[in-house]
């Protein structure tokens, strides 16, 4: 049985998840733009991702732990990446030396931002329903930093999400120069919501990438 605390290290804010053993490997999971770090499925993902051996800690980005709603500013953007690196660091400060960084919407673009700005920062990515564009303006892409990814991706997306199509996600993805997986949750929206589709593939798609790369 898993360990779970409050874990609010200067700069972050969120709740740490201690595996049964020690985890050689550790997962961050954020939120999308209008959630928190208590979205049932970051739980459900880290509960997930505790229970097959990693140190999960599910944390609030910088916008929201300045306000508890609202949406994020497009100028705060740098910030709430520079909170990301430094939950990075916090978890591995903790033991992990190996790290996976996740997001869910927003949170995801971030973590994929700042991968290609810093490509040796974490093993992998875990990008649950991933906003290729805003709702009904496909022309609108947020993937112009793709083709620098060199960090390997799980994608985990609804059949029926409207930030994009799986159709869009398979082109935009193709320009991505690392390992990448994708995981279509038929019916599902942007959401995701828990109990819609099962996480031991995702936590297997992850492992498997990460082994991959490292080989």
């Amino acid at each position: 049985m898993n360990d779970t605390q409050p874990f609010t290290p200067d700069g972050v804010r969120g709740f740490l998840h201690r595996a049964a053993g020690k985890a050689e490997t550790g997962l961050v999971l954020t939120h999308g733009a209008g959630g928190d770090c208590r979205m049932p499925l970051l739980l459900a993902a880290a509960e997930a991702f505790c229970e097959a051996g990693y140190d999960v800690l599910r944390c609030d980005l910088p916008f929201r732990q300045r306000r508890p709603k609202g949406p994020p500013s497009p100028s705060g953007a740098p910030a709430d990446r520079e909170g990301l690196r430094q939950a990075v660091a916090a978890l591995r400060a903790q033991g992990p030396q190996r790290i996976i960084l996740g997001g869910q919407s927003y949170g995801g673009r971030q973590a994929t931002m700042l991968a290609a700005e810093q490509p040796k920062l974490v093993s992998a990515l875990l990008l649950f329903s991933y906003p290729l564009h805003p709702p009904g303006k496909p022309e609108r892409r947020r993937v112009e930093h793709f083709p620098r990814l060199r960090t390997p991706c799980v994608f985990v997306s609804g059949t029926a999400d409207p930030f994009g199509t799986p159709a869009e996600r398979h082109d935009a993805v193709a320009a991505i120069p690392a390992l990448t997986e994708m995981i279509a949750v038929d019916g599902a929206g942007h959401d995701l919501k828990r109990g819609r589709f099962g996480l031991a593939p995702v936590v297997a798609a992850v492992r498997r990438l990460t082994d991959q790369a490292s080989d």
